[in-house]
């Protein structure tokens, strides 16, 4: 690798124990051995000069990639010249299994179709419509943690993604999750990111089309298991939507939703598409980011009191108001510093589709690049106190300008992800359902490792003991 040498940067040191964060590779390793840990973690395969870079290009016989750490050559890649540097066909072919042709993969005019189609359902104005099924998933996640609130290590992980399922099932398809498909779903995630689909043999090598992808039996078991399950939904919606009998929700909304120039709506194998990334998007990651929310706060007890203080005022229990949102500024810092420290997406992935230039080195067509929201969040240059839990730094002027330049948890751009003001309404929602009611602490035998396949996760989950919070345990 090459690296440009970017200035040193200042620290501020931060007032709790620094969070996990995976160890570096060696700077100088074999291909063979770099395949063998990106394989295994895309993370702690990246060397530690990744976090003080402007860019980093890396060769092989294969092919070239550029990480791109600068703040104008993100822009370029993602805001202004979208169209020069689409989804890369690499991460196309990792994904396919579980998420066929779906707006996260698509490029081009299909891409176009697909965001005129699904834009509609998640404007701004459908927030209010759907709070109320978020509310009503995480007081079902509360009552659920009632049973294990005894000072047991539990895993949150699948707790997390119990209530992050519901909250889709609810906004989509207007049916509360039941325990066992929640837990179906999850072990089916689990074990589509343990078989490593991201890593084939087309993702380094560029072989044509018509040469077979070998994934592994698990891979085309697991991503099975999970599009059964959503054609199981997508047939019994679309039969509602004949008999006139289907609710007013997401699922009916995008299923009768005509692309205002084509005309057509959606396919049955494309609403399956689309429900796969809605099941990952919506699911998966605030899953992931809520779990790791967790860890944080019991990392720090300081910022969980106050959470808990600030829902304790906010939330009437017996009352759904849109207007609490406004009201979880702590539970909104938060769960925004969380993304900041661990983006359940943890980098993007482009291609060069013409030659171009990246501060003064050339990128040939067919070039990767690779925008690493891990790597960015964590910049030495961009951020003070870079490693450090700190939800206080967003009311900050220098937490604003860093989050300007260096802060990209749901992309930028054309691609931006559609979903974002609703994780953000979701997410410090339920941080902040469950801190009125338990106090989260660590397991100080089983510290979290993270590691990222398809999000970023807990290698062995993320250990943590539940215990009911009384009143007067929260401060202000």
């Amino acid at each position: 690798m090459k690296f440009d040498n970017p200035r040193a940067a200042s620290h501020q040191p931060s007032m709790c124990p620094k969070p996990v964060k995976p160890a570096p590779r060696p700077e100088r390793v074999s291909l063979f051995s770099y395949l063998l840990r990106f394989r295994k973690d895309i993370l702690s395969a990246q060397p530690v000069r990744l976090y003080r870079a402007w860019m980093a290009e890396f060769r092989t016989p294969f092919f070239r990639s550029f990480l791109c750490n600068d703040p104008e050559l993100i822009d370029r890649v993602l805001s202004e010249r979208p169209e020069d540097f689409p989804k890369s066909t690499r991460l196309f072919e990792g994904l396919v299994p579980l998420l066929g042709h779906s707006i996260f993969i698509t490029n081009g005019a299909e891409w176009q179709r697909q965001r005129r189609i699904i834009d509609p359902a998640f404007e701004s104005g459908r927030l209010r419509e759907v709070f109320p099924a978020m509310w009503d998933a995480a007081v079902a996640g509360g009552d659920r943690l009632a049973e294990m609130a005894d000072g047991r290590v539990i895993d949150v992980e699948p707790q997390m993604s119990h209530i992050a399922l519901d909250v889709i099932f609810r906004t989509l398809f207007s049916l509360p999750v039941e325990d066992s498909t929640a837990q179906a779903v999850f072990a089916a995630f689990k074990a589509h990111q343990a078989s490593r689909p991201m890593i084939n043999s087309a993702s380094f090598l560029p072989l044509p089309r018509w040469v077979p992808r070998l994934r592994s039996r698990k891979t085309r078991e697991s991503a099975w298991q999970i599009r059964d399950l959503i054609r199981q939904l997508v047939d019994a919606r679309a039969e509602q939507i004949a008999t006139g009998t289907a609710p007013d929700d997401l699922a009916t909304r995008i299923m009768t939703t005509r692309d205002p120039e084509s005309g057509f709506c959606f396919t049955r194998e494309e609403m399956v598409d689309q429900v796969g990334i809605f099941l990952l998007a919506g699911h998966e990651t605030s899953a992931a980011a809520l779990a790791w929310a967790l860890y944080l706060l019991a990392l720090s007890p300081k910022w969980q009191d106050r959470l808990a203080g600030e829902a304790q005022r906010a939330i009437d229990p017996e009352k759904i108001y849109f207007s609490t949102v406004s009201k979880l500024k702590t539970a909104r810092a938060v769960f925004r510093e969380t993304m900041r420290l661990y983006p359940p997406v943890p980098m993007y992935l482009r291609e060069a589709a013409c030659p171009t230039r990246f501060r003064s080195r050339s990128v040939p067509k067919g070039a990767q690049v690779v925008i690493s929201p891990w790597h960015l969040h964590r910049h030495e240059l961009f951020w003070q106190d870079p490693d450090g839990f700190d939800p206080g730094r967003w009311e900050t002027p220098a937490g604003r300008d860093s989050a300007r330049i260096a802060y990209l948890p749901f992309s930028k751009g054309a691609r931006v992800c559609p979903g974002s003001a609703f994780a953000m309404t979701e997410g410090p929602l339920i941080l902040a359902m469950l801190m009125r009611r338990y106090r989260v602490s660590l397991d100080e035998d089983n510290p979290p490792v993270p590691v990222a396949q398809l999000t970023v996760r807990g290698r062995d989950g993320i250990r943590l003991r539940f215990t009911p919070r009384h009143p007067d345990q929260a401060c202000a």
